[in-house]
């Protein structure tokens, strides 16, 4: 298939959409004047057998490309990246996947420029522009927060009575504490704890500590290693076993249901809870079920 116009050079950006189906980038292609026809550009890359190819991002194409040019530029070259920084993360880990991903990524300067920013890098999947500079990189990250959960960040201080900066603290704990429908429980407790000047009591916590003092060679590093017996003892401002109150600040970058669970816990009459081996929360009243409860599901293994 010839080009639409060989003449005319100009570069424009194309979006392929993430699950978009390969009718539909056809039909796009031919509406934006880049292929002469959808049906037959259709055909041409089921014949070269390209169509589970295509990858979802931007992509600069031009009416001066052949219909196969333009099939083979949309199976690779996308101008972004499409990478997702899972919940519970801490920034670190998500220095080291862009790291992996930006050939120009500067990770001192990432570190550097989100040294305040922990618990406001907000997990999502995020579509990158290749040629993005870190600092570019960074405010993609926060303005994401703002929009999808600075809102919900605000109505759970005021609902709370902490800061913003302590909600999303308690937030993060409750992320690498608890999962799915336990997070309102968990946030509950841990709440309930502050409120009656409890120690928290979390793994997490320490294991954000330890995490920074064992990986402070390298981003590639298991930076939530299971505690030991004796690291429950480490001092540190982190550790919630000697120190209460919250700590210094997030552990890690909480979904939005966990800072959502943090504006509306569920109250109830559990002072414990433990996760065993299999990722399931066991709540207890009293000191004597909680540690019925660690025989059961941690020793008795």
């Amino acid at each position: 298939m010839l080009p639409v116009n060989s003449l005319d050079k100009q570069s424009v950006i194309f979006t392929v959409k993430k699950g978009e189906p390969l009718s539909s980038v056809c039909s796009r292609l031919e509406e934006a004047r880049l292929v002469k026809n959808a049906a037959a550009f259709k055909l041409l890359v089921l014949s070269k057998n390209l169509s589970k190819k295509i990858q979802a991002g931007d992509f600069r194409l031009s009416a001066s490309m052949a219909a196969s040019e333009i099939a083979e530029a949309l199976t690779h070259g996308s101008v972004d990246v499409w990478i997702t920084f899972p919940e519970g993360w801490r920034r670190e880990e998500y220095a080291a996947r862009l790291e992996a991903n930006f050939p120009g990524f500067d990770k001192n300067q990432f570190l550097s420029l989100t040294e305040k920013a922990e618990g406001s890098l907000f997990p999502d999947t995020y579509l990158i522009p290749h040629e993005a500079t870190t600092e570019e990189i960074v405010n993609i990250l926060l303005n994401n927060f703002d929009k999808k959960a600075k809102d919900e960040a605000e109505k759970a201080a005021k609902s709370s009575g902490l800061t913003v900066k302590q909600v999303l603290t308690m937030a993060s704990i409750v992320e690498r504490e608890a999962r799915g429908k336990d997070r309102p429980i968990v946030a509950g407790i841990l709440l309930k704890r502050l409120q009656n000047n409890w120690p928290l009591q979390t793994d997490a916590t320490i294991q954000y500590a330890l995490g920074s003092l064992r990986c402070q060679k390298s981003l590639n590093c298991d930076w939530w290693k299971p505690l030991l017996p004796g690291e429950v003892k480490t001092p540190s401002s982190y550790n919630t076993y000697e120190n209460k109150g919250l700590p210094p600040g997030p552990i890690c970058n909480a979904s939005l249901s966990s800072i959502m669970a943090v504006a509306s816990p569920v109250a109830t009459d559990y002072w414990f809870y433990l996760t065993d081996q299999e990722g399931q929360n066991h709540y207890a009243k009293t000191g004597g079920e909680h540690a019925a409860n660690v025989a059961k599901y941690l020793l008795s293994n």
